[in-house]
């Protein structure tokens, strides 16, 4: 048991982290999207994330905090590596909690003002969060090649945080809002597919270890159908969302649920690439883990509070999935 405990936390943190890309990251691409939005729009776009947008924020804390305690070491190196970033993501997510409120009470000629505060917090948030995993796949490297991969891996990001976004809004929308979704997303789908090419370009690049691992034999052909559902994901995306721009009859749902299996795929491999370590080449999860007292201690208390989250998590998505309606303050 002692030996599995940093496996299974180390899953653990892997999952909620997965989770709070794809909930949150639906949530900030509607804040991303809202700058090309109609001002009529704005007030259904929010009201499509009203219900979720706040505790989609718990899988990060939830992901952050098992890091803390599970494995202190790994911890202390990446946050200290990834301190700007980090303060920069936190003022963006304070900034889009407090746009959110404001902009529902705020005097009708300061309402665009909140809108804007909402649509920046969200980029400040998506770009910080990609520069950190640009910056941690290189090795924590402040050159300027370091540099500018993680700033393109932000802008990418943001671009497929857009993509979960616009193929929110399809499912929750209709008219206008809805055929401008159809496009925002076809737009995105082409950068994020640029981001998770170079991301895994760079992986195996910067390790003979991760190169070893996806392109010896027989690996290769075992792992061969990863990039292969990737690619047919991708195509059915870029299909549905054609022809939704064009008005033909096409299932909304599918660019949403095609962009979240792009994410879980992209997500499982980069999990492959780097596992058993937490900081590349340098720290594996048995050498960052906690004492297996420590562990044990916190493993009961995980036990009693995720299957709670996800409780939550469910029911609140099925009490408010649907359309959304417009708000009315």
């Amino acid at each position: 048991m002692d030996a599995a405990l940093p496996l299974i936390f180390t899953a653990l943190m892997g999952l909620a982290m997965l989770i709070y890309v794809v909930l949150d990251g639906f949530d900030l691409g509607v804040g991303i999207l809202m700058r090309s939005a109609q001002d009529h729009d704005k007030d259904m776009m929010i009201a499509s994330i009203g219900p979720f947008w706040d505790a989609n924020e718990t899988w990060l804390v939830l992901g952050v905090g098992l890091l803390l305690v599970a494995f202190p070491q790994a911890h202390g190196v990446i946050l200290s590596s990834l301190y700007l970033p980090v303060a920069a993501m936190l003022i963006g997510l304070i900034l889009r909690g407090v746009a959110f409120d404001f902009r529902a009470k705020a005097q009708s000629q300061h309402k665009a003002l909140w809108n804007r505060a909402f649509w920046g917090g969200s980029v400040l948030a998506a770009f910080a969060q990609g520069f950190m995993l640009g910056t941690y796949i290189l090795g924590f490297r402040y050159d300027l090649t370091g540099l500018l991969f993680a700033s393109f891996i932000g802008v990418a990001l943001c671009a497929g945080y857009a993509l979960l976004g616009a193929g929110w809004l399809l499912m929750k929308s209709e008219g206008a809002l809805y055929a401008s979704a159809s496009r925002w997303g076809y737009r995105a789908l082409w950068l994020t597919g640029l981001g998770i090419a170079a991301v895994s370009l760079a992986t195996p690049a910067i390790s003979p270890r991760i190169f070893d691992k996806w392109f010896s034999t027989p690996n290769l052909y075992y792992l061969l159908p990863v990039p292969l559902l990737t690619a047919l994901l991708f195509a059915l995306a870029e299909r549905a969302l054609r022809r939704l721009q064009a008005g033909i009859p096409a299932r909304p749902w599918m660019p949403f649920a095609a962009s979240v299996g792009i994410f879980v795929l992209a997500f499982g491999g980069l999990a492959y690439s780097l596992f058993p370590y937490l900081v590349i080449d340098r720290i594996t999860l048995w050498d960052a883990a906690a004492a297996p007292e420590s562990l044990f201690i916190m493993f009961v208390g995980t036990a009693i509070t995720l299957p709670v989250i996800l409780a939550y998590t469910v029911f609140s998505y099925r009490v408010f999935w649907g359309r959304s309606e417009a708000l009315k303050y």
